[in-house]
């Protein structure tokens, strides 16, 4: 182990939380992070992000290898326990990420942001699409929870889902004035500006 505070990342986290519950195989990991609906959270299409954030726990010494386990028709792999240092590390990050906003950088602020580039009519037929999108996502959500379980496990999707509503409520009132021309641009509008203020 460093002395240098371990880099902190999102599947990390997961990871090390899932090892809190029991040692496990990372494919077991991979499984029951789309079992619950966290790989909405983090990103684990590719099976070797797993491995790749397991290999930097257990370089960090936060993982290590616990034995090995061998299911019915399946090769012999290796199980991976918590340390005591990863467990205190999961609790420092907690402790960071609930108070204070990370620096986050989501592609759709950065697409708002040049908007003058597209006509207004196609940045509506576009943004009416994101609306689409953005409800599947929410009945998804509302839809996935097992009936009767604790709103300690669903925390997470609550928050998404009012971040999801949020957002539809924005858009369907961006979408109207855009619909209506009250919030509309044309090429001078765009040169003035940046005469202006460029």
């Amino acid at each position: 182990m460093t002395s240098a505070e371990p880099r902190r990342s999102t599947l990390a986290m997961v990871l090390l939380a899932l090892l809190t519950e029991a040692p496990t195989h990372p494919y077991r990991m991979q499984q029951m992070i789309k079992e619950r609906g966290q790989d909405q959270l983090v990103n684990v299409a590719q099976r070797n992000s797993v491995y790749q954030a397991l290999d930097r726990l257990v370089r960090d010494g936060l993982a290590r290898p616990g034995g090995t386990a061998r299911e019915a028709g399946r090769p012999e792999r290796t199980v991976y326990e918590i340390t005591e240092e990863g467990a205190a590390t999961l609790r420092r990050w907690l402790t960071a990420m609930l108070p204070a906003p990370a620096r986050e950088f989501p592609e759709f602020p950065v697409a708002l942001a040049f908007l003058p580039i597209l006509q207004p009519a196609e940045v509506r037929t576009l943004l009416e699409r994101r609306m689409a999108a953005l409800t599947e996502k929410l009945t998804v959500i509302e839809q996935q929870a097992p009936p009767g379980l604790p709103r300690l496990f669903l925390i997470e999707d609550e928050f998404r889902a009012a971040m999801l509503r949020a957002e539809l409520d924005w858009l369907r009132a961006l979408v109207d004035d855009l619909a209506t021309g009250r919030f509309a641009w044309d090429e001078s509008l765009i040169v003035e500006t940046l005469a202006e203020f460029g």
